[in-house]
């Protein structure tokens, strides 16, 4: 018999589901082998019932079966899939809103933190899992500028040490990348408009600009920072 959903609602990601109905039935099996009382004794054994290598077991079935956390990874993927389109779905490279970049340069954003010199390395755009699984295991390709979007942060968040700079499709410099960008140092640009621009192309992030003032997103003082292609 299939149980009411707890707050009235079905849950919109599998992963709690699974998660919560492995730990009641572990739990239910052991304080049936334990001949435990719930009502008296919960409170004093709860430890012979569930603890932390139990949880570390039930996260590692679950990712076994093949899920990942796609859902906050791919967010914006699926709720403005043209604004990402990629190049290998028959885009003349990464594509930008009409008219947002200055002819002369390939793109602009929003700099996080400001470093002594520009920034320039080699494009990449990351927007699978298994590309995020194989720079794990590989390492992050020497001086990657990867292209992400404004979920990305989260997809990426496990190799963006590894990252030489960042151009991210949208967010603030408020966002958890930018955030997590300044605690590790890694040059970065947010909420980007760009064109152009395939993997492999050489480019320089201005990354010596400053970055926006407070009120920039309320005012629509953005974009100041310009990303170049460079001649390989």
């Amino acid at each position: 018999m299939a149980t009411a959903p707890k707050w009235g609602v079905a849950e919109t990601l599998p992963l709690p589901g699974k998660y919560n109905a492995a730990v009641r039935e572990l739990v239910a099996t052991r304080a049936a082998e334990l001949g435990l009382d719930w009502r008296t004794e919960v409170f004093t054994r709860s430890a012979e019932l569930f603890d932390a290598d139990d949880a570390a077991a039930i996260e590692r079935a679950v990712l076994d079966t093949g899920y990942r956390f796609e859902f906050s990874a791919t967010a914006s993927l699926d709720s403005e899939p043209d604004k990402y389109r990629r190049p290998d779905a028959g885009d003349a490279g990464f594509v930008a809103e009409a008219g947002g970049v200055d002819e002369a340069l390939s793109g602009r954003g929003d700099n996080v933190l400001t470093t002594s010199g520009n920034t320039t390395g080699i494009v990449r755009r990351i927007s699978r899992i298994e590309q995020v699984m194989e720079m794990l295991t590989e390492g992050v390709p020497e001086n990657t500028i990867a292209v992400i979007d404004d979920s990305g942060g989260t997809l990426t968040a496990p190799i963006l040490e590894g990252f030489h700079g960042v151009i991210c499709l949208g967010g603030t410099v408020r966002s958890h990348l930018g955030i997590l960008a300044r605690e590790y140092g890694v040059p970065t640009l947010m909420n980007c408009r760009i064109d152009g621009l395939d993997d492999g192309d050489r480019v320089e992030l201005e990354t010596t600009a400053a970055p926006p003032a407070a009120d920039a997103y309320e005012t629509g003082d953005t974009g100041h920072a310009r990303i170049w292609k460079l001649q390989k």
